[in-house]
This record gives C-alpha cells, sequence and structure tokens, in this order.
C-alpha cells in the first residue's frame, strides 16, 4: 500500500490490557469504522510470550485493515510483519536499523522509527524512515519510565526534518487541540481509543479534533 501523511491523521495503536475481555479483533474494526486511518498492533506481552499468537492477530488485523483499505503496521517485530503481509513495521531505537528492515519487505514496506529527539530524527529521516512516531509529547500509562518532550520538543523535531511525523503520548480529547502548529501530521492514540466504552464513537470525536490541528 503507497504511504501518504493524511494516513497519520488518526493512528490507532493497540493495547489489549485496556480491553479487558472485548476482542481486539472487534475493537480496531470498530476503530477504523470510527476514522481511525492507520493502525499499529503493538502487544508487548505477546511478542515476548507468544509469538505464534502474535502472528495469528497480525494475520487477522490485517485481514480487517485491508478490507478497509487502511494500512496495517507492526510493532517492532520484522519477521512478523512480512509472515502476517503487513503494511510495514514501526521501529523504536533499540529495535531492527530501518535500511535492514526495508531490505527485508521490500521498497514499498512503511517503515516507522521512534523519535525523541532531533538527532534521532534526522538519523531516521537519513535511514529513509516513513515517518516518525514522535513522544511522549503529554504523560502517558501505557510506557512507564518514559520522558515527556511536550509540545515545544515535538515542534522542534519537526521543524528538522521533511518526512512527516504522528504525535504519541497521552493524546486524547482534552489536550489535542494543543498540538495545533505544531508540525504534527498527525496523532497516535492508544487508551483513548481502546480504553473507550464506545470505541467507534471516540474515534469520531478525535478523528473531529484531529482535523482541527492538521
Amino acid at each position: 500500500m503507497r504511504f501518504c501523511r493524511e494516513h497519520l491523521s488518526l493512528y490507532a495503536v493497540t493495547d489489549r490490557v485496556c480491553l479487558g475481555a472485548r476482542p481486539l479483533a472487534d475493537a480496531v474494526e470498530a476503530s477504523i469504522r470510527g476514522g481511525v486511518t492507520m493502525v499499529q498492533l503493538r502487544e508487548k506481552s505477546l511478542e515476548v510470550t507468544n509469538r505464534s499468537l502474535f502472528l495469528d492477530e497480525a494475520e487477522e488485523l490485517a485481514h480487517i485493515c485491508h478490507k478497509y483499505g487502511i494500512p496495517f503496521i507492526v510493532n517492532d517485530d520484522v519477521e512478523v510483519a512480512l509472515e502476517s503481509h503487513a503494511d510495514g513495521v514501526h521501529l523504536g531505537q533499540d529495535d531492527t536499523d530501518a535500511r535492514e528492515a526495508r531490505r527485508i519487505l521490500g521498497k514499498d514496506a512503511i517503515i516507522g522509527v521512534t523519535a525523541r529527539s532531533v538527532v534521532e530524527a534526522v538519523a531516521a529521516e537519513a535511514a529513509r524512515a516513513d515517518y516518525i512516531g514522535v513522544g511522549a509529547v503529554f504523560g502517558t500509562a501505557t510506557k512507564m519510565n518514559t520522558r515527556h518532550i511536550g509540545v515545544e520538543g515535538l515542534r522542534a523535531i519537526t521543524n528538522a526534518v521533511h518526512i512527516p511525523a504522528v504525535a504519541i503520548g497521552g493524546v486524547n480529547l482534552s489536550n489535542i487541540g494543543e498540538l495545533k502548529d505544531s508540525g504534527a501530521s498527525g496523532v497516535a492514540v492508544v487508551s483513548a481509543i481502546f480504553g473507550a466504552c464506545d470505541i467507534e464513537s471516540a474515534c469520531r470525536e478525535l478523528r473531529r479534533a484531529a482535523g482541527g490541528i492538521l
């Protein structure tokens, strides 16, 4: 799938802890119906403890996303991305190098890289990443011991690179307006989507709010 910056408008990042007993596939489909433009499977416990189940979930979510015509991204694991026919992979600073990921996944794969500083962002652009995930912009409970860079840190990074950036880390309806004029091409949202009682309605509201800042 050809990547464009509009895919970052409302980028859902999964977290099964937020869902309770609700099936992840149902939650993801509801988020897409509500206006999500890209989905990333991020399930750290499965990635470590049950790779087979992680692959099964990746294949299921890839099918759902492709049914709706939106990109599906796997967190960290290049091999699972390849085997599940995902559209790409999102890499942390300690994961596979972006150049190596592209060699494995092919020239058309979508490669995202986490960047918490201008230096990391510039390096990701030099490695031919398609986009960067910048954060944590606000406080977040989904990643412990994560340094908050704030909106000014986000703005410094977006001013330093030409590839699009998505803001992540504690983004919700109450603070999304603070990202206006930050240079972000979109928002990556975890708990404000998957922790919502009505995921589809929550995504509609977030999509409208995101449209006001982009």
